[in-house]
């Protein structure tokens, strides 16, 4: 854990530096072009690269090293801000928008690379404890960013904002690239580019790239493993109801106090990262004492936790308890993170990267289709109403889940077989995940 740790400081220094350059690029653009839907448009590129290369990304980590990757995508992230700051004015606005491509990319290249690799860095059993840190420095790095991107350009001006987003992706990648950890299983792990390997997971032949019927491939092992597929299916439904309460928020805090409107804001998110903080050190502790990590069960009881306490923060409580409500949010927010990544990491090291980009598109796509739902739902019906609404269906589609889990429980034999948590079925103790495309 040691190495873990630092590295965990090194990627909190980059997310800091992502979350700083989300606004600086976005309020960036308003300025350059004098357009609200130029902005709008970058935000939406941003995004939509984001979604689609969740996918591209799943087939990059099983292939090459993650390590090299993560660094990479420090570096270019860097790269492109330097040359955004150098750029002469008249082009700024182009490179702008190859920025928003590039930053989308290679966060979520990151992402999905760091998510694969924490059970061959830090052993299995220790997961938990890791994803919880994860968590914890990136909240703190979240509120940090958004917090000190208003100071940092008002006080001095955009090239000081795109420095620091510069060198902090640096730091990382000098962090990263100096520490002597193992980011996958071995040689043997890498998924070979052959025509048998694309048949056993239902693709065709191979061309060396991310074919169709590469990226299929994660579509292939989900129906092999319907607990997960049900799971990545929630988070999407998730991302949908964390948008809401982001786009509801700002309203709904200018309605409790017109001439202070940032003060519940700030007041909601330095809750939510402290329940965070406090998810981390529950879930580091029960692992421990228990020797095992939450499951689909904790996930799902997680999930109606926290999107309950979200709708309750918009009922009309009075601020004290609506901060303790965030609090609870933030703290089932975090454990429920913790459980679903945990999960995921269940599956074999040549399998978890396209789960992880799989899911990477999921959550992505469902926090920006909420963004815009969320937005219009806005004009006609009350926050309460939409942040309900939207979290709502992940509280039904949790229910469903649990209930599920309950008659796959009772039905699920007792004697003469394993329970195959990757494949989620019922296999003879003598057969391997080669069941569901892997290997022996």
């Amino acid at each position: 854990m040691r190495w873990f740790r630092l590295l965990v400081v090194g990627h909190g220094i980059s997310a800091y530096g992502s979350y700083l350059n989300m606004v600086a690029l976005n309020l960036f653009v308003y300025q350059e072009a004098g357009s609200a839907l130029a902005a709008g448009l970058f935000m939406a590129l941003r995004l939509a690269t984001s979604v689609v290369s969740g996918f591209v990304s799943g087939w990059l980590v099983t292939r090459f090293d993650r390590k090299r990757l993560m660094v990479g995508a420090d570096l270019t992230q860097a790269a492109v801000l330097v040359a955004v700051l150098l750029a002469p004015s008249g082009s700024r606005l182009s490179l702008l928008y190859g920025a928003a491509v590039a930053t989308g990319f290679c966060s979520t290249l990151s992402q999905v690379a760091l998510r694969s690799s924490v059970p061959e860095i830090v052993g299995a059993d220790l997961r938990a404890r890791a994803n919880g840190l994860l968590v914890t420095w990136r909240s703190l790095a979240m509120i940090a960013g958004f917090a000190s991107a208003g100071v940092v350009i008002s006080e001095f001006d955009y090239a000081t904002a795109f420095a620091l987003d510069a060198a902090t992706f640096v730091i990382s990648a000098i962090n990263l690239s100096l520490l002597p950890i193992r980011t996958r299983a071995g040689p043997d792990a890498v998924e070979p580019d052959s025509a048998g390997a694309d048949s056993a997971a239902g693709g065709g032949p191979s061309n060396g790239g991310p074919s169709n019927d590469g990226r299929l491939r994660a579509f292939v092992l989900l129906r092999a493993m319907p607990l997960v597929a049900v799971m990545i299916g929630i988070r999407a439904v998730d991302g949908l109801g964390s948008s809401s309460h982001n786009v509801a928020l700002p309203v709904y805090s200018s309605a409790l106090d017109p001439s202070h409107p940032a003060v519940f804001v700030s007041q909601f998110w330095a809750t939510w990262a402290v329940g965070n903080i406090v998810a981390q050190q529950i879930c580091g502790r029960l692992a421990r004492r228990a020797g095992r990590t939450p499951g689909e069960r904790a996930f799902a009881l997680g999930a109606c936790v926290m999107s309950a306490a979200f709708i309750l923060v918009f009922s009309g409580l009075p601020t004290p308890l609506a901060v303790t409500v965030a609090l609870i949010a933030g703290m089932a927010d975090g454990f429920t993170e913790i459980a679903y990544v945990s999960r995921l990491q269940e599956a074999p090291d040549h399998h978890r990267g396209r789960l992880f980009g799989l899911s990477a598109s999921a959550e992505n796509g469902g926090f920006g289709l909420g963004m815009i739902v969320s937005a219009a739902a806005l004009d006609h019906f009350s926050p309460l109403g939409v942040v309900g609404a939207f979290h709502g269906v992940a509280i039904a589609l949790c229910a469903g889940f649990l209930v599920a889990l309950t008659v796959v429980g009772r039905r699920r034999p007792k004697t003469g077989k394993r329970w195959n948590a990757t494949a989620d079925t019922a296999i003879p103790s003598g057969e391997t995940d080669a069941a569901v495309g892997g290997k022996t």
